[in-house]
């Protein structure tokens, strides 16, 4: 369920989505309350779940990891010890940087950062397709990132 979120905790939100090592005192001004409270509305957000952790972002192509593909997937069969024992599989590959089960023309569709086009090929090779529930496997490769954001909307 969503939490009720005043305009003071969305200016908040918003504020910290963008700088998430921005200081309290800097963050209380530019939300227009004095420290103390704006410390503890932080913090109620963080024991709430709202703020679920602190990240830093990192450049792909400066860490070696300069290339995204997004992976859809056909599962064998649709049943629910099918999709759970994929679900447990991709999670404990750190290339796959998010998977969603989707309805449509496929079964799932990942997002997937590697080094290069051939380490790519590598994984599906020696790791996804070898997923036993896993029928087939179609990438896209994208030619450009026009826009990658880490905000969520908030109104």
């Amino acid at each position: 369920m969503p939490i009720a979120l005043d305009a003071i905790d969305r200016h908040i939100l918003r504020v910290l989505q963008r700088d998430g090592r921005i200081s309290n005192v800097d963050l209380a001004k530019e939300v227009g309350l004095s420290p103390s409270p704006c410390l503890r509305r932080v913090r109620l957000l963080e024991e709430a779940g709202v703020i679920d952790r602190y990240v830093a972002v990192l450049d792909p192509a400066k860490v070696g990891a300069g290339l995204t593909v997004f992976a859809r997937v056909w599962f064998k069969t649709q049943d629910a010890e099918v999709t759970l024992r994929f679900a447990e599989a991709v999670r404990r590959f750190p290339e796959v940087m998010e998977c969603y089960l989707t309805t449509g023309e496929c079964d799932a569709v990942l997002r997937i950062v590697t080094a290069d086009l051939h380490s790519y090929w590598r994984f599906q090779a020696d790791h996804l397709t070898r997923i036993p529930s896993v029928l087939s496997v179609k990438t896209d490769v994208p030619m450009e990132t026009l826009k990658r954001s880490f905000e969520l909307p908030l109104r």
